[in-house]
């Protein structure tokens, strides 16, 4: 189990967001190179200027099904331990162990997802129409702030309270 208590607030757009991406990724890389075609920053962290839970959310992206027990392997080597599903098909999710050396990067949440897959295109959709629409992205982050409290006791409540407005930004992202 992770050794830290997940952040529990909605925090105000970090600059370092982008840096400790980069520094998780590095750590990935050698271990995931021979079949991740992608590490790539999702989540509200990876939108500049959005508000958002400090945790830096993290695909490695592979080509097919057949590469996610490859995946799931050379991550356990860095002292990841998996999760499953999460029950979220076809996003395999992960946790820090303690003593890893994963441990001392900024706190992160990974996951394995195939390339083209539903899972992956809802966190690179989402996240690119954030990107290119700031008003959508503020009502987005408005939204995260109202909801914010049930972080401290009811994370399920918070995904759940939001989850209206994540279909209807997604629809819009892919209207084109």
């Amino acid at each position: 189990m992770p050794s830290r208590t997940p952040a529990a607030e909605v925090v105000a757009y970090d600059d370092r967001w982008p840096r400790d991406f980069a520094a998780v990724r590095a750590n990935l890389q050698p271990a995931v190179s021979g079949v991740a075609v992608a590490v790539e920053h999702v989540g509200s962290t990876a939108v500049p200027g959005l508000a958002a839970k400090p945790i830096i959310d993290v695909d490695v992206v592979v080509r097919t099904e057949g590469d996610v027990a490859a995946a799931v392997d050379a991550l356990g080597t860095l002292g990841y331990a998996h999760l499953g599903d999460l029950g979220v098909p076809g996003r395999e999710a992960f946790t820090v162990l303690p003593a890893s050396p994963a441990a001392d990067l900024a706190e992160h949440h990974l996951y394995v997802v195939v390339a083209g897959s539903p899972a992956y295109r809802d966190h690179v959709d989402l996240r690119d129409h954030l990107r290119d629409h700031p008003a959508d992205a503020e009502r987005y982050a408005t939204e995260k702030r109202r909801l914010a409290p049930l972080l401290a006791d009811d994370r399920a409540a918070y995904v759940d309270g939001k989850a209206w407005l994540v279909r209807e930004l997604l629809a819009a992202a892919r209207q084109g």
